[in-house]
């Protein structure tokens, strides 16, 4: 079974810091990359942001709707269609994956300081678990390396 999903839990980064960290470990091996929102302004800002967040690189990207969608090696979505064929799924402001299957990878990343995102994190991860998945913990050390924790 494909589709294992890696939970991230933010607590002492910005998503904003986190995210395109891993979208380049992500591109770095080969992957593309579907990242997933509801909220339609996150993806917005997060569009500028992957163009300018280091000086000396940017994430190459696209947003779903601007067309070329396939090329695109990140593409930013409120859906799943994944044309873009994306191996890596990133699940963002409590979006949940609807085909779990069509992924090598979903990465879950969500708010440690917001209650209700660590609950609906582990009401994912109960439910990822009991359907036979690969589930993984990551959490921040305080020097700021992600360690895996289960």
């Amino acid at each position: 079974m494909s589709g294992e999903l890696w939970f991230y839990h933010l607590e002492r980064s910005a998503l904003e810091d986190v995210l395109p960290e891993l979208l380049e470990k992500t591109l770095a091996r080969g992957w593309r990359a579907l990242v997933r929102s509801p909220d339609a302004r996150r993806l917005e800002a997060l569009d500028q942001w992957l163009w300018s967040w280091r000086d000396d690189s940017f994430t190459p990207h696209g947003q779903a709707g601007a067309g070329q969608e396939a090329r695109q090696p990140v593409l930013l979505a409120e859906d799943e269609a994944n044309p873009n064929g994306a191996q890596c799924l990133f699940l963002l402001d409590g979006a949940e994956p609807e085909n779990p299957d069509g992924f090598e990878r979903m990465i879950v990343m969500f708010d440690g300081h917001d209650e209700a995102s660590v609950q609906d994190a582990r009401a994912l991860w109960k439910k990822a678990a009991a359907d036979g998945r690969t589930v993984s913990y990551w959490r921040q050390s305080p020097e700021g390396r992600w360690e895996k924790k289960a």
